[in-house]
Formats: structure tokens, C-alpha cells, sequence
């Protein structure tokens, strides 16, 4: 069994392709396979809007990896490695900035499972140039190009999809980039959590913030808490900071990867977690936040979870806080409530 995921077991098969480039890898890359890359090219630099995949690649010198929502950096990249998103809007934003970034004569390999819809990147690269599957195995596709059309300027600001959320009374701003959850509507998760919340005081972390809905409306809602929001996604990050900002709301927003980057005194724990890695179900990120979550919280420090309902959290909750209660329940959806 091969240690790649099936985008890069098709790359690997063809590495002629690569040999002599400098190639700035993009996308949703989840695994080593831009190590073995660095044997056949002159450089390989990672660009990723995921925290945690960017510090998985921090070990490994001989690749340079950058995380952010925008790459802003000098490369002499003259290769594209494009493992195609989950979300199509997120697929054309890349390919929007990485094209403008590097203009023409930029070649690109573009690899993604069928069922992800990498289908799709025959019609998105026309505005660029032409664009040809050359292979197909393990129910992916392998497609190589190259930008011959000068790519329009790139400016991140265009690419917020803004909407109204109202609650309670109030209409709040969200701004959100492609692919970050609630992408343009108010997810009935998150309502039924917030209209079960009780009054917040002290420190406050929004674990997974996506767009900012959450920690917007407890900002609104407690305006003397401390808020501090994160994500595992540059997207989200810049989603949330761009919300807050719209609002007149202030707080701390930053990448995290579970608990790598937060504070541990928490006196609300207060999440939506997400259940998606790629286009498979996981659920280890959240199982991870229940069962570390009192080192993370103050004395008394309390956490509240929305779940769907057929997740199987309470012993989690039960086994890390000594106790687990139900607030809330509709068909779909479970809060979740424990004290330290």
C-alpha cells in the first residue's frame, strides 16, 4: 500500500513531467509526496491554507512551505501541482491568484479523485490556455497545461461573497472567502447553539470560526468578553478577521491546529466543530478538542458543542470533564454542555 492519497499516486506516475522545474505545490495536498518531488525538480515549495498540513511539512527542510490565504512570496516557480479542492469555488480562487502570481508561459498539473468534480478544470482553464488530461488511474485524473493568455490582476478583496446573518433582532455583516464553511447562509447548527448559549463573560475561544458567524453574534450578544477565534484554515482566519471588521467588533483571530496555538484559560469553549477533512468524514479534530479541552479551560471553564445528533461525543465529553449534559435537541442536532 502506497503511504500517498490516490491525487498523488497518479502524480507520482508521471514525474517525467516535473523533472527540471520549480514547482509550487497547491491545493488540497495532504502528504509527503512533495518530499519524494524534491529528488526530480530544482525546488518544490508548498503553498497551503492548511495549518495543520504546514506544520506537518516544517520538519522537512528541503521543502519550502507557506501558509496564508494569498501567496505573496518571490519564487522562481515555473510549475503548478494543483491537487484539486472540494469546493469548486475554492479551485478557481487558486487558480485565479497562482496564475496571476506567475504569470504566463506557467505550466500546470492539475490531479484530483473524479468524484471531486476535477472534471470541471477543462472549462476553468480556459481563460488561462489549454489544458489536457493526460492519465487516469485509482479514479483520478491527471491533467497538464500551461497559461498562455495573460491572467487578469488578482485582488483577494473581490473574492468575499458578503451576506447578512439576522439574530436576534440584529443584522450582522459576513464575509466569507471560497470554500469556507457556511459560505453564504446562517447554518441551523450554529443558530440552535447560540440560542442555547447563557450569558458569556471572561475569555471566550470560537474553535473552528469558519466565516466568523458564531463569535460575531457573541461579540454582539457579551460585548466585554475576550474573544479570541481560530481555525485550521488561512481562509477561515481571513473570513473571520474580515467579519469582525465589518461589525466593528474586536478580537484575536489566528490558525490553530486543534489546541496547537491557543491559550489554556478558557472560560468558554464554544464550538460548531467541523467533521470534513478533504472529501472524507473525520472526526478526530473534534475528538480531539472534547478530550483536551479542560487543560485548555480555566477553573470552572465550561464547554458547549453543537453536534449532529447521531455522533457519539457524551462518553468523549464524559471520560476528559467527569460529566456531560444535553441542552438542546432537534432531530439534527445535539448541544452538548460540561464545567471543568
Amino acid at each position: 500500500m502506497s503511504a500517498y492519497i490516490a491525487p498523488s499516486q497518479i502524480a507520482e506516475r508521471q514525474l517525467a513531467y516535473f523533472k527540471g522545474k520549480h514547482v509550487l505545490v497547491a491545493g488540497e495536498a495532504e502528504d509527503l509526496f512533495p518530499i519524494e518531488l524534491t529528488q526530480h525538480c530544482h525546488s518544490v515549495t508548498v503553498f497551503t491554507t492548511n495549518y495543520g498540513y504546514h506544520r506537518q511539512l516544517s520538519s522537512y527542510p528541503q521543502v519550502k512551505s507557506v501558509f496564508g490565504a494569498e501567496f505573496n512570496e518571490q519564487t522562481q516557480a515555473d510549475m503548478v501541482l494543483l491537487y484539486w479542492p472540494k469546493a469548486k469555488a475554492e479551485a478557481e480562487y487558486l487558480l485565479a491568484m497562482l496564475m496571476a502570481k506567475l504569470g504566463t508561459e506557467t505550466e500546470i498539473v492539475v490531479v484530483g479523485e473524479n468524484r471531486s468534480g476535477v472534471k470541471s478544470i477543462e472549462k476553468m482553464f480556459k481563460p488561462y490556455g489549454l489544458i489536457t488530461k493526460y492519465d487516469s488511474a485509482r479514479r483520478c485524473s491527471f491533467y497538464w497545461g500551461q497559461c498562455t493568455h495573460p491572467p487578469a490582476p488578482f485582488n483577494l478583496q473581490e473574492w468575499f461573497k458578503t451576506y447578512q446573518v439576522e439574530y436576534q433582532q440584529t443584522s450582522l455583516t459576513i464575509k466569507s472567502l471560497p470554500g469556507v464553511f457556511s459560505h453564504g447562509e446562517f447554518d441551523i447548527g450554529s443558530k440552535l447553539l447560540l440560542d442555547t448559549l447563557p450569558e458569556l463573560s471572561g475569555k471566550v475561544l470560537d474553535f473552528g470560526c469558519g466565516a466568523g458567524v458564531i463569535g460575531s453574534v457573541m461579540a454582539q450578544l457579551n460585548p466585554n468578553i475576550e474573544l479570541e477565534m481560530c481555525d485550521i484554515s488561512a481562509l477561515a482566519v481571513e473570513s473571520s478577521k474580515a467579519t469582525l471588521a465589518a461589525n466593528g467588533f474586536t478580537g484575536k483571530v489566528f490558525a490553530s491546529d486543534v489546541y496547537s496555538d491557543t491559550s489554556s484559560d478558557y472560560d468558554f469553549i464554544i464550538s460548531n466543530p467541523p467533521f470534513h477533512a478533504g472529501l472524507d468524514t473525520s472526526y478526530s479534530a473534534t475528538e480531539d478538542l472534547l478530550a483536551q479541552g479542560p487543560k485548555h479551560s480555566s477553573k470552572q471553564g465550561s464547554l458547549y458543542i453543537v453536534a449532529n445528533s447521531f455522533l457519539k461525543y457524551p462518553p468523549i465529553i464524559k471520560q476528559a470533564y467527569g460529566n456531560c449534559e444535553t441542552l438542546n435537541k432537534t432531530n439534527k442536532f445535539t448541544i452538548y454542555h460540561a464545567i471543568k
